[in-house]
Order: C-alpha cells, then structure tokens, then sequence
C-alpha cells in the first residue's frame, strides 16, 4: 500500500461514517419517505456519492441498523471480561437502554428484517449477551430460570415504559431499568408462570 492510499481510505471511512449519520438524521425526521437525495442534501454530496457508497436505499438502512447492533455487541464482549459479572450486565444494559433512548431504530430494523449483515449482527450479540447472563447466573447476580433470551426482550424495556409520557425527565429511564433489573435479582424470587420465549 502506497501513502497516497491511506488518506482516501481514511477519506473514505469519513465519508462513510458521515453519510450513515446523516442518513439516521433524515430517517428520523422522515421516516421511510426520506429519498436518498433527502440524505445527500443532508451530507452535503452528490446523490452519486452516496451510491457509490450504498448502492440501495435498503443497503443504507441495513448498515445504520448493523451499526448500531455492533456497539452492542462488542459492548457485551467487553464487559464479558468484568471480575463482577452483575455488575457488567447491569451497565451492558444502561448502554442498550441509552442507544435505545438516543436512536430509535424501530422503523429501520423493521425495513432492514431479512438482510443478512443485519442477521449476522444479531448472532453476534445473542452469542456475547449469552455470556454475560451466563456468568451473572453462575454468579448468583440473577435468578437461575432468567436467559439470554429473556434479557434481550428487556434491553429497550426501560425507554418504551418512559413513552407512555408526554414529556419524562430525560433520565427518567433509569428508574424502571433500577426496577428491573431488581426483578432479575435472586433475592426474594418466585417461580416464573411461563417458560422463557425462543428469540429467532
């Protein structure tokens, strides 16, 4: 690789990165009718530039969705290395709950269902949260019957119990997360009525 190289491929990423924000910017103001050359006015570039880039609408959707699940992703890898394991699940949690609050991304994951990238982010996740709730079970952090699958159902749980305001305090959130995550404490537990669900 020659020097000339690394300047447009940084180049490159930069454009990248400011297109996909962009395009979320539109997309949340829009919704679905948000029309690439909506995002290219945005980005300040050629409706050529961002094709270049993403060659569908679709291609663009599913890589902010994909993008967003990452940093989940690696977040839970992260703290899967934390000495105390409930504690790790409890802030992997805040993080989900904070993009959740800072990027609703209901419309996009639903536009994005059936893209393949969007599918192998989400293995990924279920693989590393799977860990996390494993240790904070071994651990004693949280009841024996919860599961992965039970605590990825949860993760935006905090923002949609806010929703039903008209205007919460911005960090009203972290209440019910405090709340349920109480709820996945062993102490005091009783028997679950129904068995945990199969998350795809």
């Amino acid at each position: 690789m020659t020097t000339t190289d690394r300047p447009i491929r940084a180049d490159a990423a930069r454009n990248r990165a400011s297109l996909l924000a962009a395009a979320e910017d539109e997309f949340a103001e829009r919704g679905p009718s948000a029309s690439v050359a909506d995002i290219a006015r945005r980005a300040g570039v050629a409706k050529g530039t961002v094709f270049r880039h993403f060659p569908t609408k679709e291609d663009l959707i599913a890589s902010i969705v994909s993008g967003h699940i990452a940093v989940l992703s690696d977040a839970a890898r992260r703290l899967a290395d934390s000495s105390d394991a409930g504690a790790a699940l409890l802030e992997f949690l805040t993080i989900a709950a904070d993009q959740r609050q800072r990027h609703d991304l209901t419309f996009l994951q639903s536009a994005s269902a059936g893209d393949p990238r969007v599918a192998e982010a989400f293995d990924a996740l279920h693989v590393h949260l799977e860990t996390l709730v494993d240790r904070a079970r071994t651990s004693g952090a949280i009841r024996a019957d919860v599961t992965e699958a039970d605590v990825f159902l949860m993760m935006c749980a905090p923002i949609h119990i806010v929703e039903n305001l008209t205007a919460p305090a911005p960090l009203l959130w972290q209440r019910y997360l405090a709340i349920i995550f109480d709820g996945l404490r062993p102490d005091g537990a009783h028997p679950l009525p129904q068995p945990p669900p199969v998350v795809p």
